[in-house]
């Protein structure tokens, strides 16, 4: 069974508290507090595996989770970290927000390994918070929490060359001839319900991946049938080949055919008409008679638009060879960069939902002060010396309201804001 999507629940790791013991040896009665830190959280991770083809496992597995860390132990001994979870999925696989199907990472391109959810922080020992006023201190940092995430995860079909058609042209026969794919072949009047994908090797080690996507019915960008599990997959092709029945065995009309596809592609993604078409008049084996074929009135109708029109016949193989080297030809017209979704949503802040923090300007040391549980959980899952960590560290100073909090505290363009460990430079 092909799935290309699924539901599943994910957690990553909860930091292990920090300890709270004091030195107790012999001759040191009243020794100084030595809590360990606590272990962190294990990463939720998902990486590619070639290997794969399909989301099928995840259909019988929904929960993963990554191991907590441990908490911290006396005579500073610090907590074991949590394992992370190595997630491995198809190349192509998108993984979205269940809830908002906002995009967290599209695992295509040179993406092959992501952190999804970070592991919660370990939390420090007692031993951290000894001062010349409190030498015994009896609190310990507690660890910060998990996350735990539904998520969607997406399985779009990474090919060079789309092939597209109404059900029962011929689309699944062609694909067998051409490749090395075998796909299931009968008189089926509704579609095949698969994605087949085929390597098409011509000389020279020249070749490309070309899919053949389901057949498609009208009203499919509305999602009638199995419309948008379809029409998904030919948003990463490069090329799309039309294929029709020349021959209008069951009394189509190809050129009809062609224009209502080409309706539910711009329904569904107006940018999929800016891809270059070429057409397939298959089934010349079955033209008996020069009026019944519709070869003069596809070229008539779409040569002119820049669309070439191929006579084939998958069956016999006749041109096929001269459609094949053609669509070769406009796959090195087209940007080869692969088609990869940028990240919109974040896990991490929905993490500071609802915290408090407070916005302050120590008059004494001249610089603004931002403190909060909200603050110090977001510097503790965050890079800032990272370029990714730096932009969703000016995302969430944005998203959370921090921004506006300073302005109105009167803050300008060179002044210092400092939060916990970290100080920078206020500049628009």
């Amino acid at each position: 069974m092909f799935a290309d999507s699924a539901k599943i629940i994910i957690k990553s790791g909860k930091g292990g508290d920090g300890h709270v013991s004091f030195r107790r040896e012999k001759y040191v009665p009243n020794g100084g507090p030595d809590g360990g830190d606590g272990g962190h959280g294990g990463d939720i991770i998902f990486q590619v595996d070639e290997g794969l083809n399909t989301l099928t496992d995840f259909r019988h597995r929904r929960k993963y989770a990554a191991e907590n860390g441990q908490e911290g132990g006396k005579r500073n001994c610090h907590g074991k970290n949590g394992q992370s979870l190595v997630i491995k999925v198809p190349a192509g696989t998108i993984i979205r927000d269940a809830a908002s199907d906002k995009v967290i990472a599209d695992m295509s391109g040179g993406n092959t390994r992501q952190i999804i959810l970070k592991g919660g922080r370990g939390g420090l020992g007692n031993q951290h918070y000894a001062t010349s006023t409190m030498q015994a201190p009896k609190y310990a940092q507690p660890g910060q929490p998990a996350i735990e995430l539904e998520v969607r995860l997406e399985l779009k079909v990474i090919a060079d060359v789309g092939l597209v058609g109404f059900p029962n042209v011929g689309k699944s026969t062609l694909l067998s001839r051409v490749t090395n794919a075998r796909p299931k072949i009968a008189n089926y009047h509704f579609t095949t319900l698969n994605p087949n994908l085929g390597v098409v090797d011509l000389s020279e080690g020249q070749g490309f991946v070309i899919a053949d996507i389901p057949g498609l019915i009208e009203g499919a960008s509305q999602g009638v049938g199995l419309g948008h599990e379809f029409l998904k997959h030919i948003e990463r092709t490069k090329v799309m080949i039309h294929m029709v029945d020349a021959a209008s065995v069951e009394g189509r009309d190809p050129v009809a055919d062609i224009y209502a596809i080409n309706k539910e592609l711009q329904a569904y993604n107006p940018k999929l008409l800016d891809k270059p078409q070429v057409i397939a008049a298959n089934k010349i084996d079955a033209i008996y008679e020069e009026a019944q074929s519709f070869i003069p009135k596809l070229k008539e109708e779409f040569e002119p638009q820049g669309i070439r029109v191929f006579p084939i016949s998958a069956v016999s193989g006749q041109n096929l060879k001269e459609l094949l080297y053609y669509v070769h030809e406009l796959l090195g017209t087209v940007d080869q960069e692969p088609v990869v979704y940028q990240q919109e949503y974040f896990p991490e802040l929905n993490v500071f939902q609802e915290e408090p923090y407070t916005v302050e300007f120590n008059q004494e040391e001249q610089v603004y002060v931002v403190e909060g549980p909200k603050i110090e959980k977001m510097l503790g899952y965050t890079n800032i010396e990272s370029e990714k960590g730096f932009l969703f560290f000016q995302r969430f100073l944005k998203e959370q309201g921090i921004l506006d909090r300073l302005e109105q505290a009167g803050i300008q363009e060179g002044d210092t804001v400092r939060m916990y460990g970290l100080a920078f430079d206020y500049y628009k």
